[in-house]
């Protein structure tokens, strides 16, 4: 029983720090930011990042450790890249040596 009575004091404590927090109050919380999900890139966009690298299909997709067929596929829109790919991609889009 007293374990419960330490959980349900605990769990008060974090919504009274929560509530303070959105009234802008100063409360020791630690917050963490998530970035937002990146935005899908078109085909031609990824085969662009790709030629800025002079890369094939093949090496590019070792940079990425995905498939060369994972690449041909988005290359050609018939296939999205998933979010770690998609992230890596977006990143490489601004400065695409980060990738070699």
């Amino acid at each position: 029983m007293a374990k419960n009575v330490k959980i349900f004091n605990e769990l008060q404590r974090s919504l009274t720090d929560a509530l303070a927090f959105e009234k802008g109050q100063s409360v020791d919380l630690r917050v963490t930011e998530v970035l937002p999900r990146p935005k899908p890139l078109k085909p031609v966009e990824i085969r662009n990042i790709r030629f800025r690298l002079h890369a094939t299909q093949a090496s590019f997709a070792s940079f990425l450790n995905v498939s060369r067929k994972a690449v041909e596929s988005w290359e050609q829109g018939l296939r999205k890249p998933t979010s770690a790919a998609l992230r890596l991609l977006t990143i490489a889009k601004k400065n695409p040596r980060v990738l070699v």
